[in-house]
C-alpha cells in the first residue's frame, strides 16, 4: 500500500479545502484522472492521480480542509510511498477528454502548475510564465509545455535584466504592487505658439504652474505611515530614454528658473543621461514626473506613479486636429495629455483641477 499526499500548489499555499471527490474507494484510476478538486484562496484545483491502481481508502470529506503534504489517497498496490513533490509522470501520455474540458484561469489569476510539469519545464527550459494553460482549472498541462518546447527555436536565449533594465523592472513591480493608479485625459490648443516653441520647456512651465494652483499632486506619500507631505519646491523627475533603459534625472526648483536656466539644465541631464554620467543623487527626490513620450510617438498613456510621488504627467505626440475655435469648426494643432495619480490620496477633483490649469497655461500665447 501507499500515500498520495496534497501536493504542492505552488504560490506558497499551505492548504486547501476539499471541494469534490471524482473517485471512490476499490475504484480503479488510470494516471492523471482527476481525483479530487480542491479549493484555494488562488482558484480551485483538479488533483490528478500520480500513476495507475487501486484506491483502497479516501481521506477526508467535502468541506474538510487539508494541509500540503497530509495524505489525500492511500493505494493498494505498490510499496512506494509518494511523497508530494511530483505530480504525475514526465512520460506521454494526455489527460483524458473529461479532464481537459474546464476552462483556463479566470482573468488575475496564476495558473497552476503541478510538480511534475514543473519539472518537465525545466528540463525543456520553458520558461512557466509565457506557456498558455489549457488543463483543467486553468493548470499548466505537459502537453502545455510541450507545445511551447518547440516554439523556443524560434526565440532568442533569455537574457537576464542588468542594469538600467533590472532597476526598472524593480521600481515598476514595487509600483504596480503599491499605488492606486488612476488617469485623466485632455488635449491642449497650441495652435497659438510660435514656430518653434520649445515644447518640454512650455510644459516645465505648466507643470509648475498647475502644482501651485493644485498642491496637493506635488507631494510624497508614505503608505506605511498613512501620512502624506505636500512639497512646497517643484522638483520635476523627467523621464530620458537611452539605449540601456530608462532614466528619471531631476531638474529642481522648476518654479523659480528662467527659461534659459531650464534649458540649459535639461540639455545637461539629457547628455549626462546618454553619456550614463549622472551623479546618484540628481536620480533621486522628485516630487512629480514628466513623461514627454509624444517626442516617439502615441497621444494618450496610462502612466506608471513610482512612490512616494503621487502623480505623473505625460505629453503625447503633437498632431492636427479639429477643434472648436471661436464657435467654429477649425484645424488646429493639438497636444495630448495625460495625467495619472495614486487615487489614495489624491482626489479625482483635484486631479481635474490640476490637468485644467495645465491645459490653460499651455493654451496661452507665446
Amino acid at each position: 500500500m501507499r500515500q498520495f499526499v496534497l501536493p504542492d500548489l505552488g504560490e506558497g499555499l499551505e492548504e486547501a479545502e476539499i471541494v469534490n471527490w471524482y473517485v471512490n474507494e476499490g475504484d480503479h484510476v488510470v494516471t492523471d484522472q482527476p481525483l479530487v478538486s480542491v479549493e484555494t484562496d488562488k482558484a480551485v484545483v483538479e488533483v490528478p492521480s500520480p500513476s495507475s491502481g487501486r484506491i483502497l481508502h479516501l481521506f477526508g470529506a467535502k468541506g474538510d480542509v487539508v494541509k500540503v503534504g497530509a495524505p489525500l489517497v492511500e493505494f493498494a498496490e505498490g510499496p512506494e510511498q509518494d511523497t508530494g513533490t511530483i505530480v504525475g509522470e514526465l512520460g506521454g501520455g494526455e489527460p483524458p477528454a473529461a479532464a481537459a474540458t474546464t476552462s483556463g484561469p479566470a482573468a488575475g489569476q496564476k495558473a497552476q502548475v503541478f510538480p511534475a510539469v514543473r519539472a518537465l519545464a525545466r528540463k525543456l527550459d520553458v520558461d512557466l510564465d509565457l506557456v498558455e494553460a489549457t488543463g483543467p482549472g486553468g493548470t499548466i498541462t505537459r502537453a502545455d509545455v510541450e507545445r511551447a518546447a518547440k516554439g523556443l527555436p524560434h526565440t532568442g536565449p533569455a537574457e537576464p535584466l542588468r542594469g538600467l533594465r533590472r532597476a526598472m523592472a524593480q521600481r515598476m513591480t514595487a509600483a504596480h504592487a503599491e499605488i492606486v493608479p488612476a488617469s485623466v485625459t485632455d488635449q491642449a490648443d497650441i495652435d497659438d505658439w510660435r514656430t518653434g516653441e520649445d515644447v518640454t520647456i512650455r510644459l516645465v512651465r505648466a507643470i509648475a504652474v498647475a502644482c501651485k494652483a493644485q498642491p496637493s499632486l506635488n507631494a510624497w506619500y508614505n503608505s506605511g505611515a498613512g501620512e502624506r507631505r505636500l512639497i512646497d519646491r517643484i522638483d520635476l523627475g523627467i523621464a530620458v530614454d537611452t539605449g540601456g533603459g530608462l532614466i528619471v534625472p531631476v531638474l529642481r526648483n522648476v518654479a523659480e528658473q528662467d527659461v534659459k536656466d531650464l534649458r540649459a539644465g535639461l540639455d545637461r541631464m539629457r547628455a549626462d543621461a546618454v553619456a550614463r554620467s549622472i551623479p546618484p543623487g540628481e536620480l533621486r527626490g522628485a516630487t512629480i514626473t514628466l513623461s514627454n513620450f509624444g517626442m516617439i510617438g502615441g497621444r494618450f498613456a496610462n502612466l506608471i506613479v513610482v512612490p512616494p510621488q503621487v502623480a505623473i504627467i505625460g505629453a503625447g505626440r503633437i498632431t492636427q486636429g479639429v477643434v472648436a475655435y471661436r464657435g467654429q469648426p477649425a484645424v488646429r494643432r493639438v497636444l495630448p495629455l495625460s495625467l495619472t495619480f495614486d487615487h489614495r490620496v489624491v482626489t479625482g477633483g483635484e486631479a481635474a483641477r490640476f490637468l485644467v490649469a495645465l491645459k490653460a497655461d499651455l493654451e496661452q500665447f507665446s
